[in-house]
């Protein structure tokens, strides 16, 4: 915006100083009439002129990157600048003020017109005004004093001059100017090019004056009695303009046509030099890609390692339906670094790249929040909480309110002292929210609710920031209690625990290596069949038992996705038979240990599995892909489908829309 006005300014600025250098003291009045409008259009139209020049850039085809990465970038917290805001207020303030000040003045010729007589001739009409004031006109409207238009004190060279104001229209630009004004209040060579319009107005209504036959010594004698120190009207044209010596001036001079066509030759020139200097140049740059200058064997290649690592997490994600997909960030670094070594031959080749809407989810202490949570932490923990987000993304504020206590804005991750003096204020069985949680590029709408926990509560979640060693105000995690000790000799290991129902997928894997180590010394130590005082490995625990009656029928296997048609009849009859038996032994609702009929399993749901089998698909006898099979059945959901091998090594599926024949 500043730098508009700066051009604008300037070009209004020059077509200024050729006016008063060359043009006001000139004769041709029409010309300058219309060059002071055009000059102030034109100035506020030429930083608008936008020149765009294309530059073709070389850039190698190693330099190309991928445009979804997703690399969290460090963006530093700016300040905020009220500067703006200010110099705003002031503008807008102005152009008020300006505006209610010609509503004003226009509203009181407005007025005078209604209340006073009026007097309707061939070219105006006069308004006959009772108090004292200088003849003036606007519109088409000339004000007179009704005394002296009454005695005829007005001489007839007044009337021809107010007359000319009416008849060449002048108080269209001074409305014109002063809505300008309005606008561009603050801008001085607004105020100096309407002084310049309203002293050409006056160099045309002389010139009529004086076309009329008035002698030019009687006319200026008339001007001289007319001037007084009376103020003129803001929206009107009156005789008694100050500048009487310039208008004396010019009286008395002549302009010739060829001096006009000289000067209007000159503008051109100026013209183009104003455009060229303050109009606005685009330089777009036009990437081209330099294939002659690197030989195939220099260019940058992904290795047959790589690539087989990249088809395998590409194929893994593209598999994920898009709108859900979530692809962890080291993956996607790793793709995307493998991607950019890769030629066009071998992207081409290998699977597309996975996009993914990577799904932000903010972190309390680096855990994980997804979908609003509860996390039970101590208070001194709470007092030193780290807020984040699994991508990296900054946490620029939040707010956090505590029950019973005003709401407290954040800036930054961390609390602030008038947060802190409120936690330690707050109730242990009180609920804690922080909500409103903004990055650096998004909004978390989902809150965190916090309760206060004692530091030996089990739910106690130890931050995982603080590195294994490392000496940290955040309380520790309590210990879990230790298993009884059996005394065994020196030799001889510790029989290991048996694997707990409730433990993680991890802690199985380390039980079961436990148990695995343990069951191989035993085996050397104690043969098959006999007695020891060493104690056997733990037994696994057995799955359920279901106790079933004599007459209670095998529940039915579910029907394949790929059975034919006949055999899907002879599915499903065994499976209502087992229905109508099941529903006449239990009831609905009750508990029982008779195993209910299997759900069927889904076209999309086999194809999938036989996709992770590196299975064959063909479409109507033509061989397709993995991910072409899954969109056809998203997309149509009754194909039939028909598999070999669905069992062994390379199953091969076939889907058509018409019912699929089997030889």
């Amino acid at each position: 915006m500043v730098d508009y006005l700066i051009k604008s300014s300037a070009c209004l600025a020059v077509f200024m100083l050729f006016y008063k250098l060359f043009l006001e003291k000139e004769s041709m009045h029409v010309f300058k009439r219309f060059y002071l409008l055009i000059s102030l259009l034109i100035s506020i139209g030429i930083p608008f002129i936008t020149f765009t020049q294309f530059i073709e850039v070389p850039v190698k085809p190693n330099d190309f990157i991928i445009s979804n990465s997703t690399n969290p970038t460090t963006i530093q917290e700016e300040s905020i600048n009220n500067f703006p805001l200010i110099l705003w207020s002031i503008y807008v303030l102005g152009v008020v003020v300006f505006g209610l000040k010609f509503i004003f003045n226009l509203s009181k010729i407005l007025k005078k017109i209604k209340q006073n007589t009026k007097l309707k001739t061939q070219k105006s009409i006069h308004v006959l005004l009772e108090e004292l004031i200088v003849p003036h006109t606007f519109l088409s409207y000339i004000f007179l004093n009704k005394t002296h238009f009454e005695t005829q004190k007005i001489p007839a060279e007044v009337l021809i001059h107010e007359e000319a104001h009416v008849i060449q229209k002048h108080s269209l630009d001074i409305l014109f100017i002063e809505l300008f004004q309005i606008i561009f209040w603050f801008n001085p060579l607004i105020y100096i090019l309407k002084k310049s319009i309203k002293l050409n107005h006056e160099f045309l209504a002389d010139q009529e004056v004086i076309k009329k036959g008035v002698t030019l010594s009687k006319y200026q004698q008339m001007l001289l009695a007319f001037s007084s120190n009376a103020l003129e009207p803001q929206l009107a044209t009156a005789i008694n303009y100050s500048s009487i010596k310039k208008r004396f001036t010019v009286m008395k001079t002549s302009s010739s046509k060829t001096g006009i066509w000289l000067r209007s030759i000159v503008l051109l020139p100026l013209l183009a030099l104003l455009i060229y200097s303050f109009s606005t140049k685009k330089v777009i740059e036009k990437e081209t890609a330099i294939l002659s200058e690197i030989s195939h064997d220099a260019q940058q290649k992904a290795s047959p390692e790589e690539l087989a690592e990249y088809n395998k997490l590409a194929k893994q994600y593209n598999l994920q339906p898009e709108a859900t997909r979530i692809v962890p960030l080291n993956d996607l670094k790793k793709l995307e670094s493998i991607f950019n070594k890769m030629t066009i031959q071998q992207k081409e080749n290998a699977q597309p790249f996975p996009n993914c809407p990577q799904k932000l989810i903010p972190t309390i202490n680096g855990i994980l929040c997804e979908g609003g949570c509860t996390v039970n932490i101590s208070r001194e923990a709470t007092k030193k909480l780290i807020l984040g987000t699994n991508t990296g993304e900054a946490i620029t504020d939040f707010m956090i309110k505590f029950i019973g206590k005003p709401t407290v804005s954040v800036s930054g991750n961390k609390l602030n002292k008038k947060a802190i003096a409120l936690l330690n204020e707050n109730e242990s069985d009180k609920m804690i929210q922080i909500f409103n949680i903004k990055t650096t590029n998004s909004h978390i709408k989902m809150p965190i609710l916090i309760q206060l926990a004692d530091k030996n509560d089990e739910n106690y979640s130890h931050s995982p920031i603080v590195k294994k060693g490392e000496k940290s105000d955040i309380p520790p995690p309590p210990t879990p209690p230790k298993a009884p000790e059996i005394q065994m000799n020196q030799d001889m290991p510790p029989p290991p625990p048996p694997i707990p129902a409730d433990a993680t997928p991890e802690e199985k894997v380390k039980y079961q290596k436990t148990i695995d180590e343990y069951n191989k010394w035993y085996n050397t130590k104690v043969k098959k069949g006999e007695k020891s005082d060493i104690p056997p490995p733990p037994t696994p625990p057995k799955a359920p038992e279901i106790q079933m009656n004599q007459d209670m029928p095998p529940p039915p296997p579910p029907i394949p996705a790929d059975a034919t048609p006949e055999e899907k009849v002879k599915y499903q009859k065994t499976i209502d038979e087992y229905n109508k038996w099941y529903n006449t032994k239990v009831k609905k609702g009750e508990v029982s240990n008779i195993p209910p009929p299997p759900p069927p399993k889904s076209p999309l749901d086999f194809v999938i599995d036989m996709a992770k089998k590196d299975a064959t698909f063909y479409y109507e006898g033509e061989k397709i892909s993995s991910d072409k099979a899954i969109s056809i059945l998203k997309e149509n959901k009754s194909m039939n489908i028909s598999s070999k091998n669905s069992t062994g090594k390379n199953p091969k599926v076939y889907l058509s829309k018409e019912p699929i024949t089997i030889d």
